[in-house]
């Protein structure tokens, strides 16, 4: 960020951040915990850490839950702007959610520690669950799904994994769209370069309008921007 700042051909006066959730956005203080990542940021002033580095006031850092920036920025990539409603779900060593309403900002939607089965529905959609699944069903440590697509594809136990992820994106993408009335949706994170794979031959997502993400990661960027807009 410091060598933007110092080779941006004009003065940088704001900054927009995507971060994942639990995180106090206005204030810039993270609330992430035992999720495998940052938690050593854990109840650290974010704003307040990142404006003294940087040399800016607090009041020209602003964060938004990068679910909802990814959102904000692939609706705008893909020109969706006509719809009235899209909900946003993010994939990958956590499970983001969003939802745009025509004219308005895409905000956090905060399902993923929405009860499922016997926890919640992060513990059933993201990397780590590929990795104890797998391990449960064929004995073997794989680093996550790309390992297991990669080596283990034709293999009776990844059809049987295969099957309950769908079932469990399934289960959620109805919960979400009941939730907040609507079945258009986009669909990013890592795991999502593999969406067709888990969905292709399964007819129930047929009652969803399903995008994938064209810029993926970049999309996030588009949407923090668009927070001073």
């Amino acid at each position: 960020m410091r060598d933007i700042i110092a080779t941006s051909p004009a003065p940088i006066q704001f900054i927009g951040i995507a971060m994942p959730g639990p995180f106090d956005y206005e204030n810039g203080i993270s609330k992430i915990q035992g999720q495998s990542k940052y938690d050593n940021l854990y109840n650290m002033d974010v704003k307040a850490l990142l404006a003294e580095e940087l040399g800016l006031p607090p009041t020209s850092i602003h964060f938004i839950n990068d679910a909802a920036a990814f959102l904000q920025g692939e609706i705008f990539v893909q020109n969706l702007q006509t719809n009235k409603r899209i909900l946003g779900i993010t994939l990958g060593t956590g499970l983001g959610s969003a939802v745009w309403n025509q004219g308005e900002k895409a905000y956090d939607a905060a399902l993923w520690n929405s009860p499922y089965e016997d926890c919640i529905f992060e513990e059933f959609l993201v990397t780590r669950w590929f990795i104890k699944r797998f391990k449960e069903v064929a004995g073997k440590d794989v680093t996550g799904l790309k390992d297991i697509l990669d080596n283990h594809r034709e293999t009776k136990e990844f059809q049987i994994i295969k099957d309950e992820y769908a079932k469990h994106l399934f289960d959620f993408m109805q919960f979400f769209a009941e939730k907040h009335a609507a079945e258009i949706f986009i669909v990013g994170g890592n795991i999502a370069k593999a969406l067709p794979i888990f969905i292709g031959d399964r007819s129930e997502f047929e009652r969803f309008q399903i995008y994938t993400a064209i810029l993926g990661e970049k999309a996030a960027m588009i949407g923090a921007a668009s927070i001073f807009n």
